[in-house]
């Protein structure tokens, strides 16, 4: 049986829980279309997110990884397009959890500019969308620890860094309900619920569409 791997950052800034980690945690062990999902929490610090990631492929071999994140005040699940080669933390004003601050620095040194999403983005908001899910694809995964994920993960699946052969992307989530409430500042959320089954409905593509054989 294939496998996806489905990471979700740890809480961070001002943020004292993260719903992608509540996903990927809660749907490790589960079946979706032929393949198996081993969730795993990730850490918000630039310097370790690479280590994490190899090592999380090279044990399990995925068919598909797959990453999510918290993007406050969006009101939709987004399929994010493009990861550049960026970090910079000036834009929002967070550092990660080491409270490293950087600007304008690679995500890999003479890496391309940017890499494209390989999952089957748009089959995958179909879908999502007609689970009753809002769905929308983005193009702007920001230049904090969401975008390096998404960028590395496509480094390493298109150069020999990597021996693993796999499909990545990445999907932003908005606060939860209970986040929002406790924030009491109206803004977006979506119920945990809600956004599990967006997500298994457009993974239920993806695994139709890029696992092999």
């Amino acid at each position: 049986m294939s496998e996806i791997l489905l990471t979700g950052y740890e809480p961070f800034g001002e943020f004292e829980t993260n719903p992608a980690r509540r996903l990927a945690t809660a749907l490790d062990g589960t079946t979706i279309g032929d393949a198996t999902v081993v969730g795993r929490e990730f850490p918000v610090v630039f310097d370790r997110l690479q280590p994490a990631l190899e090592a999380a492929i090279d044990e399990h071999d995925p068919d598909i990884v797959c990453s999510l994140g918290l993007a406050a005040g969006r009101n939709t699940l987004s399929l994010e397009r493009v990861g550049i080669n960026c970090r910079d933390t000036t834009t929002s004003g967070i550092p990660d959890n080491a409270d490293r601050e950087v600007a304008d620095e690679p995500v890999v040194e003479d890496g391309p500019a940017a890499y494209f999403a390989t999952l089957p983005l748009r089959e995958m908001k179909t879908a999502m969308v007609e689970a009753s899910v809002p769905t929308t694809r983005s193009s702007d995964a920001g230049t904090h620890l969401c975008n390096n994920l998404l960028y590395t993960a496509c480094y390493l699946a298109e150069t020999s860094a990597c021996p693993a052969e796999f499909d990545s992307g990445f999907i932003h989530v908005p606060f939860s309900h209970e986040q929002a409430a406790r924030r009491d500042d109206g803004e977006p959320s979506m119920s945990v619920e809600t956004m599990e089954r967006g997500l298994v409905s457009g993974l239920e593509v993806a695994v139709e569409r890029t696992t092999r054989p």
